[in-house]
């Protein structure tokens, strides 16, 4: 038979360790899971800490399961199939790509290298908009969205960039 006591007292509650504590005891553990699932240490690494997160997140919750650590392990899992799906997907959309497009670096005259040569010499944003207008035909608008930036801003680049380029390549300016 039961005492009054052991009726009245309230169950053992099991002892719950400090965040800290489980991370060090289990990371180097989660960490070699996550690495068998995915491959990759640096992708390991990065689902053990998303894990981990998660659990410090809810650790008032996580931190009083029998085995927190099987909880982690389990999310650990759920990321990696997550992160293999993801991994696919941009696997298949890349090939998808590159089986479209056949990059070609066309060859470059003489006379071009040189001018192209003289864009990479001009401020960052001044051969930007020169290279969008001429190598790519867009214009002052498309321009200002591509690059962000108002349309008046594009014009005073193109401007300075077709001055200096004038100056450094010794040719007249065209003023249309």
């Amino acid at each position: 038979m039961w005492s009054v006591e052991e009726l009245t007292d309230p169950p053992a509650v099991r002892a719950v360790e400090t965040f800290d504590t489980f991370y060090r005891k289990e990371f180097a553990a989660v960490v070699g899971l996550a690495y068998v699932l995915s491959g990759n240490r640096w992708v390991a690494e990065d689902l053990a800490q998303e894990a981990f997160l998660v659990a410090h997140r809810e650790w008032e919750r996580v931190g009083a399961y029998e085995d927190p650590g099987t909880w982690v392990r389990r999310v650990v899992t759920n990321l990696s199939v997550s992160a293999f799906r993801r991994h696919t997907i941009e696997a298949k959309a890349l090939a998808r790509l590159a089986l479209r497009q056949l990059w070609i670096v066309p060859d470059l005259e003489p006379s071009d290298e040189r001018f192209w040569r003289a864009v990479r010499s001009l401020p960052r944003r001044q051969g930007q908009v020169i290279a969008l207008h001429y190598l790519d035909d867009r214009s002052v608008a498309e321009i200002a969205d591509v690059l962000e930036m108002a349309p008046g801003t594009v014009k005073k680049h193109l401007h300075d960039g077709r001055r200096t380029l004038a100056q450094v390549l010794e040719v007249e300016e065209d003023r249309s």
